[in-house]
This record gives structure tokens, C-alpha cells and sequence, in this order.
């Protein structure tokens, strides 16, 4: 006999179980529409930046440059005679006055040909004093004598010529300084006319700058300079400004101010790159922010004002410039807080946490709101 298999029932869902199923699915869906609006409706978080308060501060209008330091005066001593270099007096380093004899060259020849015009001259000399007498007598004809004259005149020029060439053979310097370079020494033989020894005359050292013609009614004479070397870093050494050029230059619109300084015990040496700065006015009160906080765009000065935790674009019109600081003529007040760092992140009416400022209250109000949500649809 075959056993008889018991028949499984299907339980199929009663309309009381589809319609809550119903319920809770469209629950859940209203639930999810609803936190997604909230989010929606959720305001960023407050960007973190930098700020600092517009205050008065002393500003000085300035024009800077650069130029290489040159000494005042410099001189190529030349040899005006040839010759044996006998003696070099001087060595590169040594201060030298006006007139010292720095090298002598042999002169023997110069001696000689100085003994030979002065034999000359008492010679013509003697013969023009026996004319002079004969002509009274008339046994010499005024002609002979105005001749014996002028033979006179040429050999004492002679003279003085081989008197001149005697004295080059002591070289002297042309001016007082330092002896920057020689090129001979003892034993060589110099030529006439070449230069063997530089002088350089650094008891005042000088800046040329090229200054565009815009800035020639603000720049004068007498005005202080800052100056700043490479080599010396650190270090600000004070001058003036020596000399203006009454002219500009057509070609490059620029106009020459020349800048004169001390060298400070030997510290400044010509040859030197120097970064200067000329203060041309000053402004004792001047309201005045970080020039990091400008905005960095093609448009009219703007900063970011920190209002009401919100960052506020707002135009400035600027004036001096003071190294890491620029003056605000018109569109801020004293106290008004700029932003400095973050600007990046920001746009105009952006929430702004400014770093070292109680915290804004974003939690509480996202709390508070989720429970209106919450309340609204129960």
C-alpha cells in the first residue's frame, strides 16, 4: 500500500496584513523625503579664518630700487713716460693720499736730456746778453737780435719740457683713496699711457638710481634713504639723496637720483648690490591693514569684513604702501575686522568661525530644528 503524503498548505496574505504593510512602507518613505529636505535645507558650516582690526598706524609714502654701490671717485694712473719700473711703493689695499709717488721709473735718460736743455739755455742765454749790448752799438742788426730772442725762448721751453718729462718718472696718484688693482711691477718696463695701478676713492660710496618720471616732483635732495646689501644682511645703513638729474631721459623715461653714503668703517664696499628705499612723506595716523588682506582679483580694492559671523566683500580705496602694510583712505572704519587668512573659501555673505572667537552655535540650532521636524510630523 503506498502511504498517503500530507498536503502542505499555503498561507496566502488576508487584506488586514497588505494593508498594514502599506502603512509602513509609505512611513518609511515619507520619513526618508523628509530627512533629505532637511538636509538640503541645512546651511554650510562656518568657514575658519584669520582676522585683524583696522587701526591707525604711522605710513611712509616711499619709492624702492636697486643698484650697485660705486665709489665716489676712481682713477686709472697712467705712465706718461717710458722706463724701467724701478720701485712699486704700494700694494693693493693701501690708502694713498693725493700727490704720493706710488711708482718711480729709471731716470736716467729724463736726467740727461734735462742736463743737455739747460746747457742750451745758458748758452743762448750768454749770446743774447752780448746782442743785446752790441745792438746798442748798432754792430748787431735788431733782426739777429729779435732771432737770438726767440732761440731763447724755445730752449728754455725745451727746458721745461725735459724738466716735465723728469718729474713722470715719479708716478703719483691723481686722487686719495685705496689702491684697488696694480698691474706692474718692479723690473717690468712700462710704456707711456698705460695704465698700471686703479684708485678708488671710497670715503663716500653712491647708488644711481633710475627713477621713472612719474616720481619726479615727489623725490629732492636732502631726503633720507634706507639701504639694505646682500652681503650684509640685516643690516640697514642710512644715507641721502646727493643729486637729481635736471633732465630726463627720452629713450627711457626715467630720470637719474643719485644716493650718497658713508662706508661705515670699511663694511660697504663698491661693487656691492644694494636694495634702497626712499621716504618722500609720512602720514603720522593713517588707518591702515595687512596687505594680506586685499583681495587678490582684477577688480577695485576689496577686502572681506567680518559682520555678523558673515564675511562682507567690501571696496576700499587704498593709499602709501608701508612694507607689509597698505592705508585705507575711504571704506573702513577703526576696529573693523579683515580677513587675512582664508579668503580662498570664502564668497560674499559667507559664515565665517574667526579663529580665537567663542564658537558659533550651529549644533544647537540643527538640534532645534530637527526636533521642529520631528514635531511637524508627528
Amino acid at each position: 500500500m503506498h502511504a498517503i503524503r500530507p498536503v502542505a498548505r499555503r498561507h496566502t496574505a488576508g487584506p488586514a496584513t497588505v494593508f498594514l504593510a502599506s502603512l509602513f512602507l509609505l512611513a518609511g518613505c515619507g520619513r526618508s523625503a523628509g530627512d533629505e529636505g532637511a538636509k538640503e535645507d541645512e546651511a554650510p558650516p562656518p568657514v575658519t579664518v584669520e582676522a585683524v582690526p583696522a587701526t591707525p598706524r604711522s605710513m611712509a609714502a616711499s619709492y624702492t630700487g636697486s643698484a650697485s654701490l660705486e665709489a665716489r671717485a676712481e682713477a686709472q694712473v697712467v705712465a706718461k713716460t717710458s722706463g724701467v719700473a724701478l720701485q712699486v711703493l704700494v700694494e693693493e689695499g693701501d690708502v694713498v693720499r693725493a700727490g704720493q709717488v706710488l711708482v718711480r721709473i729709471d731716470a736716467d735718460r729724463a736726467r740727461l736730456n734735462l742736463a743737455q736743455a739747460d746747457v742750451q739755455v745758458k748758452k743762448l742765454e750768454a749770446n743774447f746778453r752780448r746782442a743785446s749790448e752790441l745792438v746798442k752799438q748798432q754792430m748787431v742788426s735788431v733782426g739777429d737780435h729779435d732771432q737770438l730772442r726767440f732761440d731763447l725762448e724755445n730752449a728754455r721751453a725745451m727746458l721745461r719740457m725735459a724738466q716735465l718729462e723728469l718729474s713722470y718718472t715719479s708716478v703719483t696718484a691723481p686722487i686719495a683713496g685705496v689702491v684697488a688693482s696694480r698691474s706692474i711691477k718692479p723690473g717690468n718696463f712700462v710704456q707711456i699711457n698705460t695704465p698700471i695701478i686703479r684708485i678708488v676713492d671710497n670715503s663716500r660710496l653712491e647708488a644711481t638710481l633710475n627713477v621713472p618720471e612719474r616720481d619726479l616732483t615727489t623725490l629732492r635732495e636732502g631726503l633720507p634713504v634706507r639701504m639694505q646689501v646682500d652681503a650684509l644682511a640685516g643690516k640697514t645703513f642710512e644715507g641721502v639723496v646727493d643729486r637729481i638729474a635736471p633732465v630726463v631721459d627720452a629713450g627711457s623715461g626715467t630720470f637719474r637720483v643719485v644716493c650718497a653714503f658713508d662706508p661705515d668703517d670699511g663694511a660697504l664696499q663698491p661693487g656691492m648690490f644694494a636694495r634702497i628705499g626712499i621716504d618722500y612723506d609720512s602720514r603720522g595716523a593713517a588707518l591702515a591693514i595687512p596687505r594680506t588682506a586685499l583681495l587678490e582679483d582684477d577688480g577695485e580694492p576689496a577686502v572681506y569684513v567680518v559682520r555678523d559671523g558673515k564675511a562682507v566683500r567690501t571696496a576700499i580705496t587704498t593709499g602709501y604702501v608701508d612694507g607689509g602694510f597698505i592705508e585705507v583712505r575711504d571704506g573702513l572704519a577703526e576696529g573693523e575686522r579683515v580677513v587675512t587668512a582664508g579668503k580662498v573659501a570664502l564668497r560674499d555673505g559667507s559664515a565665517v568661525q574667526v579663529i580665537g572667537d567663542a564658537p558659533v552655535a550651529v549644533a544647537a540650532a540643527d538640534a532645534d530644528a530637527d526636533a521642529k521636524a520631528d514635531g511637524e510630523r508627528q
